[in-house]
């Protein structure tokens, strides 16, 4: 694995032509990536100034979730998405939310084990989440 830092910044609409167009020649966005960009809080990852994946987190209770993490296929195995769940993780500590939560499908092995990976724990039929500090 390469390692690249990655800038991480807050999404502007600007950004959602070439988020959808990001995530469509990996796995064919549709009008639901389109809704998580235009109503969820998005992070964007960027290397050498080009976006490189986002992270789109909501409010679900107590806890913050992540909705989706896409990392572009040419940045894969690079550590952006590491570093886009570490800044979602720091959101949801500012937010005061008490874990951080994903839903994996059971199917999902390898999303499953980049989560279990950092700390998740199964909480619930197909939902991960780790513990938050409290501020």
């Amino acid at each position: 694995m390469t390692y690249r830092k990655a800038e991480i910044r807050p999404f502007d609409p600007e950004d959602e032509p070439l988020l959808f167009g990001l995530v469509s020649l990996d796995r064919g966005a549709d009008e639901r990536t389109l809704a998580v960009l235009e109503r969820e809080t998005v992070f964007v990852a960027e290397v050498e100034g080009a976006a490189a994946g986002y992270v789109a987190v909501e409010r679900s209770g107590e806890a913050m979730r992540v909705d989706q993490l896409f990392v572009s296929p040419e940045h894969e195995a690079e550590g952006i998405g590491r570093q886009l769940l570490e800044y979602a993780e720091g959101y949801a500590i500012f937010e005061g939310a008490l874990a951080l939560q994903v839903v994996v499908p059971s199917g999902d092995r390898r999303a499953a084990d980049f989560y279990r990976g950092r700390g998740f724990v199964p909480a619930g039929e197909e939902l991960l989440e780790i513990v938050l500090p409290q501020r």
